[in-house]
């Protein structure tokens, strides 16, 4: 009789996973009640969670459902730590045992780190004004998605936005998180990484373009992005380009991180790198005369800083123009090559070096790449081959259509004619 009734309960609780799965989104069920372990105990549905936070989370946006779905059956619902119940549940994939993780190198951010530290442009003070929301709370408009070239200030961004939150942030890099959740995977714990990304009220991942083509790794992201959503918490994301120019992203997860609000970050401009250059010890009119002649790349400007600053204090002396002359001799801006051009109008127009030179054919990128080619045009003395070379290696035929192209448009477009002629003036 006991074996029967069994049984019968048994078939209850498979029904009821079935109709709570049928009412829930498949990605979310799996994440989050999938692992559950289920009971009926004096007239209530028991469902059992690995820890804490996950019992948490589940009450706060899906008991809703579940407490729906039990009615149906005329039970009751509670959801709690799998460790208070005191009936114990038969073996699942994870038996809901208490799960550990920690991550390998988790880096610790200074609180020193302060929106100070930024040295704002016009340009940029949209996007540092959000991140100034970020870090004083819960925002409308999550994720925040900052996309700019290398060196032009997005994890120094993040670091502020850590520096100067108040509640809990978990900040992680593209590369990181990949690590991470291979180990996690490795080592039976993923729910634990899952409930360690998600038990914090800003959660930041700085270099997104990391997870390019990982599926799994992907997939993952998306689902942590949808749950710290629903959960009210702030999402923070960087990227070498903004989400629809992403390479080895489907449209889905491009989808989701445009949907929140996306800002470019604008490289170091010539008042940017002066300020930075004082701000290390560089004499006024050395800093002002140095500042035209280094690229906008925050990497090396911060590079040259302490090098300046290291021989002052080695050598005893200060620095004037004829020493940095000679000390940058391997640093400071000569001649514009096409390549260099190329990769400082990729910084410009919000597209990734990569994007434009592979295979991408988004409406941007092919605006994009046919702008380069009539700003080469108009720049330099190279053949129409030549130029196809720049940008990917495109044919001769091609880079006369997009030539053609771009003049038929200027002629009704007087925003992409100023544009290309700024973006010519620079590059001569």
């Amino acid at each position: 009789m006991q074996t029967t009734a069994a049984k019968i309960q048994m078939t209850n609780l498979e029904t009821i996973k079935g109709a709570i799965a049928a009412k829930i989104d498949a990605a979310s069920y799996t994440s989050w009640i999938a692992p559950l372990s289920f009971d009926v105990v004096n007239g209530t549905l028991v469902l059992g969670a690995q820890n804490q936070f996950s019992a948490d989370f589940i009450n706060s946006v899906h008991m809703g459902t579940i407490a729906s779905v039990a009615a149906e059956f005329g039970l009751n619902a509670s959801v709690v730590v799998a460790s208070v119940k005191q009936t114990v549940a038969a073996p699942v994939a994870n038996d809901n045992r208490a799960q550990a993780y920690a991550p390998v190198a988790e880096k610790v951010v200074s609180t020193s780190v302060a929106f100070d530290s930024f040295v704002c442009s016009d340009e940029n003070l949209f996007v540092v004004s959000a991140c100034k929301k970020v870090a004083a709370g819960s925002v409308p408009f999550s994720p925040l998605f900052i996309y700019g070239a290398a060196g032009c200030g997005k994890s120094l961004l993040t670091e502020c936005i850590a520096g100067a939150a108040t509640s809990k942030v978990v900040k992680m890099s593209g590369a990181q998180f990949v690590s991470e959740f291979a180990r996690s995977l490795k080592e039976h714990n993923v729910f634990a990484f899952k409930d360690f990304c998600r038990n914090c009220d800003t959660f930041i991942l700085d270099d997104v373009q990391a997870l390019s083509g990982k599926k799994a790794t992907t997939e993952e992201f998306i689902q942590l992005i949808v749950d710290l959503r629903n959960a009210g918490k702030n999402v923070v994301l960087t990227a070498n380009a903004m989400p629809g120019n992403l390479t080895g992203f489907d449209r889905r997860a491009q989808s989701l991180m445009a949907s929140g609000l996306v800002a470019d970050v604008v490289a170091p401009n010539t008042y940017v790198k002066s300020v930075l250059l004082k701000r290390a010890g560089v004499k006024s009119d050395v800093a002002d005369t140095l500042a035209g002649r280094i690229a906008n790349d925050g990497h090396l400007l911060a590079g040259i800083a302490t090098k300046i600053k290291t021989y002052a204090e080695l050598m005893g002396t200060s620095v004037d123009m004829t020493i940095a002359t000679r000390l940058l001799a391997d640093s400071l801006q000569t001649v514009k090559t096409p390549v260099a051009m190329v990769k400082m109008m990729c910084e410009k127009l919000g597209v990734s070096y990569d994007a434009v030179c592979g295979s991408g054919r988004s409406r941007n990128l092919v605006l994009a790449r046919q702008v380069m080619m009539v700003v080469l045009k108009g720049a330099t003395q190279l053949s129409l081959s030549e130029i196809g070379n720049f940008v990917g290696g495109r044919d001769h035929a091609t880079v006369l259509y997009a030539i053609k192209q771009i003049e038929k448009n200027i002629a009704s477009d007087l925003v992409l004619a100023a544009q290309i002629k700024q973006l010519t003036e620079e590059c001569k």
